[in-house]
């Protein structure tokens, strides 16, 4: 029992050491680099998928370690756990120490001060009690003490003085803030949200954060279960993206209105202009301007001349020059074949590649530029069933593959397209490519400690600079009768009780203003 006891007790210590607090901060910052390199399945899960095919040896063993849920995997959440143990462990001892520290009074001067690192001696005129409270008035700042008679090792008059008490206070905040940010982190993953959306901006519907459904893609913290979202509509009007020669870009604007809280039932709209960094903040949501891209527009006339148009979203490639691929899926028109099956083999599906502006490599489209100069398109055009009503979900810049492999969606044109221009199928159908639009990304965070990241982060940086400023010094002045009536000898001894840096010269400045103004002999 005395073995275990003993053994839980010196693990409680290692825990709680300082050194084992930093140990674990860096294990922290450590294994937050995967989920900064590698995709998030919380994030974008295509991204993952992506990465495990691309990847078939490595990304299972990842997968196994759980680096693509860096910040909800087990030993993360191990690693954040014993950190914030081992600084409360810590810090706990230390403060209350650090109380004691500010009620005691400095300690009383050794016995002999010309062995201390610092010091400085000479004779002045006066008497020792007088010259002693003259000394001390000089020393402001310094929380001082004067000990006379028998409180001293000699008896004479002693003065004890000691700064730099801020220095462990600002250590403490430092810590205390980062535990604070931590709990502050740990509390917004539980009570937040984050939910990403590409909204076209063309002037059309938007789309309202009043469910996760209206989402692409969204993250909930544990506590939340979609149904308390704060609803806030969004509409894009326009989009604007200024680039160099080059093709990178300068920046990015988006005019939008939106709806929030009394303007939902009264179905007003307010403008906002909502660009990169400049977050919309409604309700303690904010709504982020993250990417954009483009949106193709085709129109399908089937060969009862009944048309249909869809305006969707591809994947930009390219990030310089927003080459893009993404594809379509076309219903034909209700009635024209009343049996389901018949139905499904003359569905209409496009995958390609879109090109804001174009250029041609050896026949295949790229794009020479990211702005919506000479737009074009390369479409494969597929007949068949697309899956629209399987009910099995499918990617959004992707036909189904296996559909594909089983035969039952078929290539029957391949076209490069600009806008206007047309492919007729063996059928009769026509697929029109009538043009471009852009769209943006938009991601709605709602973090309610938000605030206190900020006011922790800020007392870190507070703390830290006070600890790195302030050094803790002390100074013990000793006065004697001097050989002549009338004089007093006054030693002055110094340590550092921190680092020793600048303190030669300090405590020769001190020296120099407390003998200044006296009729004194040499120094020795």
């Amino acid at each position: 029992m005395s073995k275990a006891v003993a053994w839980i007790r010196n693990t409680w210590r290692a825990l709680t050491s300082m050194g084992t607090a930093l140990v674990l901060l860096f294990l922290l910052a450590l294994g937050a680099i995967p989920g900064a390199l590698l995709p998030q399945r919380n994030l974008n899960a295509a991204k993952v998928d992506e990465y495990l095919a691309l990847h078939p040896v490595l990304g299972p063993w990842l997968n196994r370690v759980q680096a693509f849920d860096v910040f909800s995997s087990f030993w993360f959440t191990a690693i954040y756990v014993l950190l914030c143990v081992s600084l409360i462990g810590c810090l706990t001892p230390r403060t209350v120490e650090q109380f004691r520290t500010l009620r005691a009074v400095p300690v009383p001067a050794p016995r002999n001060l010309s062995r201390l690192p610092k010091h400085a001696a000479t004779e002045l005129p006066g008497e020792p009690a007088v010259l002693a409270e003259t000394l001390a008035a000089r020393l402001r700042g310094w929380r001082r003490i004067t000990r006379t008679g028998d409180d001293t090792v000699t008896g004479a008059v002693e003065v004890s003085a000691e700064k730099g008490y801020l220095r462990e206070f600002g250590n403490l905040t430092f810590h205390y803030a980062l535990l604070g940010l931590l709990a502050a982190v740990a509390v917004g993953r539980m009570f937040g949200y984050e939910g990403n959306v590409m909204v076209i901006a063309d002037g059309g519907a938007g789309f309202c954060s009043a469910s996760p459904a209206a989402f692409d893609s969204f993250r909930a913290g544990t506590t939340i279960d979609g149904t308390e979202l704060h609803p806030m509509c969004i509409r894009v009007n326009d989009f604007d993206a200024n680039y160099l020669d080059s093709g990178l870009a300068t920046s990015f604007t988006a005019h939008i209105d939106y709806q929030a809280g009394d303007d939902l039932a009264a179905d007003n709209w307010r403008p906002y202009l909502l660009e990169v960094n400049h977050p919309l903040r409604v309700g303690g949501d904010r709504a982020y301007l993250q990417g954009h891209g483009y949106a193709p527009t085709f129109t399908v006339v089937f060969p009862d001349g009944q048309a249909r148009t869809q305006t969707v979203q591809f994947r930009p490639d390219n990030p310089l020059t927003l080459l893009s691929s993404g594809a379509m899926r076309f219903d034909p028109p209700a009635g024209r074949y009343p049996d389901p099956t018949e139905r499904r083999k003359h569905q209409i599906g496009i995958q390609g590649l879109f090109a804001p502006t174009e250029q041609l490599d050896d026949g295949l489209l790229s794009s020479a530029f990211p702005a919506l100069r000479d737009p074009a398109v390369a479409i494969d055009v597929y007949r068949g069933d697309t899956g629209l009503d399987t009910g099995r979900p499918q990617g959004l810049f992707t036909l189904d593959s296996r559909l594909i492999h089983q035969g039952r969606l078929t290539k029957v044109a391949r076209a490069n397209l600009k806008p206007g221009q047309q492919t007729r199928l063996d059928d009769g159908t026509v697929v029109r490519f009538d043009g471009a639009v852009p769209f943006i990304n938009i991601q709605v965070s709602h973090d309610p400690a938000e605030f206190w990241v900020l006011v922790f982060a800020m007392a870190m940086m507070a703390g830290l600079v006070v600890s790195l400023v302030v050094r803790r010094r002390r100074i013990w002045i000793r006065l004697s009768p001097g050989g002549t009536a009338g004089t007093v000898n006054v030693e002055v001894g110094g340590l550092a009780r921190t680092d020793n840096s600048g303190w030669g010269d300090d405590f020769e400045r001190l020296t120099s203003r407390l003998f200044t103004g006296f009729d004194r002999g040499e120094e020795a």
